[in-house]
């Protein structure tokens, strides 16, 4: 006869749910680097592994005042964790407001090609009823709606030109409004942050394979996430988020492009060897090539990833383990 429990009384309440480690990351997801596709399978994520997905309905405000970045981390600190907190907003320091720093994510792609998708998808929408381009921008006139994109690049409407085209530094500068003049010292602040506050940047292009290291880093959050993503219910609903209405510039104008988005281009190349130097260490294969005097637009790349290469250089959970102290 073992009568009543006297379980808590010896023992006290049960022990608190252990949390996965990072329990916090940030998603300031880069606009037009396939941050819709990604959110569409963290919804799926989110039920099916129980962590918290905070999102925001805040889509245009990506610079704010000291007052709304402490307002900010103190709403994202006090959610529910383990949880993950995406938005487009440039980077938050958190550990200057006295917070502890969570850890980030990202994925960016070819500048020139983000634009473009950008430019039409202001214009015409997607697939998606519910987010057509009278909806998204019910003020555009008709003459700027049906505005030529050579004619935008080559006569250097606002639209086509700086500061505007310095889009994706940001992201991970800061808020500082030197973050958004376009010059080396916003992008060495941004190298620096995807150094020290980064755990992973992707690239789109390899978007396979920023899903496959999403998975190992993050597993709490990611695991399954590539088998979801391939499903092909998926990738139904994945193409209702493809920009309509894309048509390609003249070379000339991409030349134009081209340098007027030097800086943006010299942090994506500098992303883009990071991110292979990080597929090396876990046996990702990647074909690296020197870098061409122009992007090379609108060719798709294989996603598809291949077999494992072998680098005994070192050992890649180790190396995860140093990544996580920092």
């Amino acid at each position: 006869f073992v009568g009543n429990s006297t379980y808590l009384d010896d023992h006290g309440p049960p022990p608190e749910k252990v949390l996965p480690f990072p329990s916090q990351v940030i998603y300031n997801r880069v606009g037009k680097c396939g941050s819709r596709t990604v959110v569409l399978l963290l919804r799926i994520l989110s039920e099916k592994h129980g962590f918290n997905l905070v999102t925001s309905d805040i889509h245009n405000k990506t610079r704010l005042t000291q007052n709304e970045q402490m307002e900010l981390i103190k709403n994202i600190s006090t959610a529910e964790q383990p949880y993950l907190f995406t938005r487009h907003v440039h980077f938050l320091n958190f550990s200057r407001f006295g917070g502890d720093q969570p850890v980030y994510i990202n994925i960016i792609r070819d500048p020139v090609n983000r634009f473009l998708s950008n430019y039409f998808f202001r214009r015409f929408g997607d697939w998606r009823g519910e987010q057509n381009h009278m909806i998204r921008t019910p003020n555009m006139r008709q003459e700027e709606r049906y505005l030529d994109i050579n004619v935008c690049i080559l006569e250097n409407y606002p639209e086509c030109s700086n500061p505007r085209l310095f889009y994706i530094i940001p992201y991970f500068c800061g808020q500082h409004p030197r973050c958004r003049e376009p010059g080396e010292w916003a992008l060495e602040r941004a190298k620096l942050n995807v150094n020290e506050n980064f755990l992973l940047v992707g690239i789109l292009e390899e978007l396979e394979d920023v899903l496959l290291l999403l998975e190992r880093f993050l597993p709490h959050y990611f695991k399954g996430v590539l088998s979801i993503y391939k499903n092909p219910e998926h990738r139904k609903l994945g193409n209702l988020t493809v920009t309509v209405k894309k048509t390609v510039p003249s070379p000339e104008a991409i030349q134009i492009l081209y340098q007027r988005m030097k800086y943006e281009y010299e942090f994506y190349y500098y992303v883009k060897e990071q991110f292979h130097l990080l597929k090396r260490k876990f046996g990702l294969k990647s074909h690296i090539r020197k870098r061409s005097p122009r992007p090379e637009f609108f060719i798709p790349s294989p996603l598809e990833t291949e077999e494992p290469i072998n680098d005994e250089e070192e050992d890649d959970e180790k190396w995860l383990e140093d990544i996580y102290k920092r």
